[in-house]
């Protein structure tokens, strides 16, 4: 393992190509692209990343990237595994779970087939505890057990949830709070009733306005509750769409995706008890649209 101690300002990858010869600078975007770089102790990708002098930042070697990468070849890098749970930052474009039209291009399939090729007897098997939309990318956890997961949802209203989001046009207030009591219509469309009712969830949204540029915000979003599409009608209710969502509104797609990415997640471990957290960086496609 190399470790370097940064002695100025400077974006990341920029750092390692001045400090890690020989190594090509293909090789050094390829250790940061498969997390095989830590800064003070947390894996990064983003090349961007703003380090500042006395930064601890540690290269773990080219085979610890590829065991991030699940040793299966799957384009998402595990952050976290024990005997109880899997923390795995998803892509844009992969299904949490499958549909009637798509089984297999799942994380869950594809961690499922994980745990059973590290079983002797074949055997493994992986409990959702919360989702993505397939076009979200950012932090999921995953039970490999029932009695983790029972307790992790049992206690997720204590998890903090945070999401990085370009959002079209800008709020009226730089920080605020979007309440509402949501439902769902016939055609799995959410949206906020009038009026309280046993079938509407009370769902409430933190935001806060990072920098805006243009037509676009980029907005850090904290959840309270945590309901179907709720990122996604909250900010369409306040004239503020997500980039990419015209199911919820949006006018423009500036990065062929939806733009929302969860890039903060902390809980409790469902045995230990020990308080768990972790970061994924904001995407650098959403930093191009909201340009400093």
């Amino acid at each position: 393992m190399q470790k370097f101690k940064a002695q100025e300002y400077s974006p990341l990858l920029a750092y390692l190509f001045k400090h890690c010869a020989p190594m090509t600078k293909t090789k050094v975007k390829q250790t940061l692209k498969y997390g095989a770089v830590r800064v003070n102790g947390r894996v990064t990708t983003s090349h961007a990343y703003p380090l500042k002098p006395g930064d601890l930042i540690e290269l773990t070697g080219k085979k610890a990237a590829v065991t991030e990468q699940l040793k299966t070849g799957m384009d998402f890098k595990l952050l976290f595994e024990d005997e109880d749970l899997i923390v795995v930052e998803k892509p844009s474009g992969l299904l949490t779970m499958g549909t009637d039209r798509e089984k297999e291009k799942t994380l869950y399939y594809q961690l499922t087939a994980y745990q059973k090729s590290k079983s002797k007897l074949g055997k493994g098997r992986i409990f959702i505890v919360h989702r993505l939309d397939r076009e979200a990318s950012g932090l999921l956890v995953f039970a490999k057990n029932e009695a983790a997961k029972r307790a992790l949802q049992g206690n997720w209203s204590s998890a903090i949830k945070k999401y990085f989001v370009v959002a079209e046009g800008t709020p009226r207030d730089k920080e605020g709070m979007v309440r509402s009591h949501l439902m769902e219509d016939d055609f799995r469309r959410v949206y906020s009733a009038r009026a309280p009712s046993k079938e509407a969830k009370l769902s409430v949204t933190h935001y806060r306005v990072v920098k805006t540029m243009g037509t676009y915000s980029l907005l850090e979003v904290a959840l309270e509750t945590g309901r179907k599409n709720q990122i996604r009608v909250h900010l369409a209710d306040i004239g503020c769409p997500i980039a990419g969502d015209d199911k919820y509104g949006a006018q423009t797609d500036p990065l062929g995706r939806l733009a929302l990415h969860a890039h903060h997640l902390a809980f409790d471990h469902p045995v230990s008890g020990k308080r768990l957290a972790f970061d994924s960086p904001c995407p650098e496609s959403f930093s191009k649209v909201v340009k400093a």
